[in-house]
C-alpha cells in the first residue's frame, strides 16, 4: 500500500500466498511441543479458549515453568500459561480464569491421567469401608445416576463425595466407640 494520504485501494493482490497451512509440528517433534499440542483448555471463556488454541497452533503458546500467583486469592496455585487466577477461585466466583470476566465458562472433563487417579481413589476409598456400608454407598449411586441424568458431572462427583465421607464418618465414629467398650468391659 501506498503511504500517500487518502490512497486506501491496493492495486495488486497479496505478493506472497501461502501454498500450505502452517503445521506447528512439520520441523519440530520434540516432546515439549507434543506436550503443548495436548494442553485442555478449561474454566475459560470462549474467546480465551480461542486465543490460546490460537497459541498453540501457530507456536506461540509459552507454558508456564513454575506456578503464577492468583490475582484473587493471593497464592501461587495458577498452573495453567496465560491465566491470572486459580480454577478454584474461578469457579467459587463463576467468572473466566483468563480474563476475569463474568461470562459463560467452558469446562472440559477430565483427561484419561486425571480420570484414572479420580477412580483410583475412589476404589480406595470404597475399599476401607466395610461391607455393608460399602454396598449401602454402591446403592445410593446407581440411585443417583437413573435419578438425575440432568446434572452435570462436577455436581454428581461433589453429592457422591459427600455420601462417601458421610458413611466414612459414621463408620470411623462407630469403631470409636466400638473402642471405647472394649476398653471399658477390660476394666471390670
Amino acid at each position: 500500500m501506498s503511504t500517500q494520504k487518502g490512497n486506501t485501494q491496493r492495486s495488486r493482490s497479496q505478493k506472497h500466498q501461502n501454498k500450505t497451512a502452517f503445521k506447528n509440528t512439520l520441523h519440530d517433534t520434540s516432546q515439549r511441543t507434543k506436550l503443548i499440542n495436548n494442553v485442555q483448555i478449561s474454566d475459560v471463556c470462549v474467546r480465551c479458549k480461542e486465543i490460546i488454541e490460537w497459541k498453540i497452533k501457530y507456536k506461540k503458546y509459552k507454558p508456564l515453568t513454575q506456578p503464577r500467583k492468583c490475582v484473587r486469592c493471593e497464592q501461587k496455585n495458577v498452573k495453567k500459561a496465560y491465566h491470572v487466577m486459580c480454577t478454584d477461585c474461578g469457579k467459587k466466583f463463576g467468572v473466566c480464569t483468563k480474563c476475569c470476566e463474568a461470562k459463560e465458562v467452558i469446562t472440559t472433563k477430565p483427561d484419561e491421567k486425571e480420570q484414572l487417579k479420580l477412580d483410583n481413589e475412589m476404589k480406595n476409598l470404597l475399599q476401607s469401608l466395610p461391607e455393608r456400608k460399602r454396598r449401602t454407598f454402591l446403592r445410593y449411586m446407581s440411585k443417583k445416576n437413573e435419578e438425575n441424568s440432568e446434572k452435570n458431572d462436577e455436581e454428581k462427583k461433589e453429592d457422591l463425595k459427600s455420601k462417601l465421607n458421610a458413611l466414612k464418618t459414621d463408620d470411623d465414629e462407630l469403631n470409636d466407640l466400638s473402642d471405647f467398650d472394649d476398653f471399658d468391659s477390660s476394666d471390670e
